[in-house]
């Protein structure tokens, strides 16, 4: 059970070139577009000469019944954990056993050290401490190998190790917006980043050009490699979260480091709550507070002026956010927030309808052309007079509207410096000795 990622991840590493096992399908979720393609034969293996069908989720108990299934796997993130155990119960009802797998047989060794970055949530405020520990590590010379959690939403053969080192690579690569609001702020950045569908083959491909590989965690998925450092991104907004969201939990349990973010934003009382949580359950966790600093160009011409804010589309959507980094700049600007939803045509306005708690703002949805060119519509249809982009990636290159666009950034701030001095023991510790070239002993 999946959504394109986590799910053939963990085929790749427990069932593919295993005949003992038999795989009838990956189900399908969250993700537009997913069902009714096949995992191509080509990555499944000679077992599967015809590939492995990717069916809706909806149809697990009949599958379950039919194909005599004896296994169900849960493969995919951010769910709560009573959700999880619906889910089982399904499995259990149409008479499979019901299965987790966990990060000992899921978890890729590296010859490189390896430093993770995870969260408890998705729009925790992971990808801009990801960029922080990317820039800190560059500027000490040593090489990274940014590797990003799958987004693998095309042709999935063509995309079974991917490398971008330039914008240009996207437009190559027919990227969506989802992965460019991944992509493209490392690469602006001047880093490096490998992704895909076959893990194994992206990590060997990567390591000769890296002294670390720097894991850039999905939603709150916990990472494909053994991390020698893993840090992980905790949401003073959505406090309690990190103990009942899965993997969110396994990921708060499991860290060395743990980061509690936006606390520049949130209540003291949100920050305390995590804080306590973490003393509870993972005392051994070094607790480090982190805050988003959010620029724009011009965010004064914003006053007054009716705005339509868009949002990063997994925060809002399954990440069960209802604003994020546009909505408090607007906010502080004192602009005039439209309300988007009755301006959504297609496929956006069935997005309203599967997530409820969405209000006036817009997700950044583009999972195909078609989808990109009814978000460009809705952006018409509003007729407001600026438009507040707060996903990552910059929408003007993808969506040609005459309303002017306000990009909203958000920079990890190291409060007291307290994360560089946790880099700087992790360099000491693992890369004193790294240089082009370098390699060691994995462990």
């Amino acid at each position: 059970m999946g959504a394109a990622g986590r799910d053939f991840h963990n085929f790749n590493v427990l069932y593919r070139g295993h005949p003992e096992y038999e795989v009838v399908a990956f189900t399908a979720t969250q993700i537009p577009n997913i069902a009714g393609r096949i995992y191509p034969a080509v990555l499944a293996g000679p077992e599967y000469p015809n590939g492995i069908p990717i069916l809706p989720e909806e149809e697990l108990p009949d599958l379950v019944r039919k194909q005599s299934v004896d296994l169900v796997l849960l493969a995919y993130s951010d769910l709560p954990e009573v959700e999880v155990m619906h889910k089982g119960s399904i499995a259990l009802a149409a008479g499979a056993s019901f299965l987790l797998a966990g990060p000992k047989e899921t978890m890729l060794r590296s010859t490189k050290p390896v430093l993770s970055v995870c969260a408890v949530r998705t729009g925790a405020g992971k990808s801009p401490l990801t960029r922080f520990v990317s820039r800190y590590l560059r500027s000490r010379g040593f090489r990274v190998a940014i590797v990003r959690h799958p987004m693998p939403y095309g042709d999935l053969a063509a995309q079974a190790v991917q490398r971008f080192a330039k914008l240009e690579d996207l437009d190559t690569a027919h990227c969506t917006i989802e992965e460019r609001e991944e992509y493209e702020p490392h690469l602006r950045d001047g880093a490096v980043v490998f992704a895909g569908v076959d893990y194994e083959a992206i990590l060997r491909r990567a390591e000769p050009e890296a002294d670390v590989i720097l894991w850039d965690g999905g939603n709150n998925d916990f990472s494909f490699y053994r991390p020698d450092l893993q840090i992980v991104v905790a949401d003073p907004h959505r406090p309690g979260h990190e103990l009942s969201y899965y993997p969110g939990e396994v990921n708060f349990r499991m860290a060395d480091v743990i980061v509690v973010s936006k606390t520049d934003s949130a209540l003291p009382q949100n920050v305390a709550s995590i804080e306590a949580n973490a003393a509870r359950v993972n005392p051994q966790a070094e607790v480090v507070r982190g805050a988003l600093e959010l620029t724009a160009d011009q965010p004064e011409r914003l006053r007054g002026r009716r705005v339509l804010v868009i949002e990063d589309g997994p925060t809002i959507t399954h990440g069960g956010m209802a604003y994020g980094a546009g909505t408090l700049l607007a906010r502080a600007q004192g602009a005039v927030i439209v309300d988007a939803q009755p301006f959504a045509v297609g496929s956006i306005a069935r997005v309203y309808e599967q997530y409820p708690h969405l209000k006036s703002i817009l997700p950044a949805m583009g999972y195909s052309a078609e989808q990109v060119r009814e978000l460009e519509e809705t952006i018409r249809r509003s007729d407001a007079e600026f438009v507040v982009d707060g996903s990552p990636v910059n929408l003007s290159h993808l969506v040609h509207v005459d309303v002017p666009l306000v990009n909203v950034t958000y920079l990890y701030e190291d409060l007291d410096g307290r994360m560089a001095r946790v880099l700087e023991r992790f360099a000491l510790q693992y890369l004193t000795s790294a240089r082009p070239g370098s390699a060691r002993t994995a462990g």
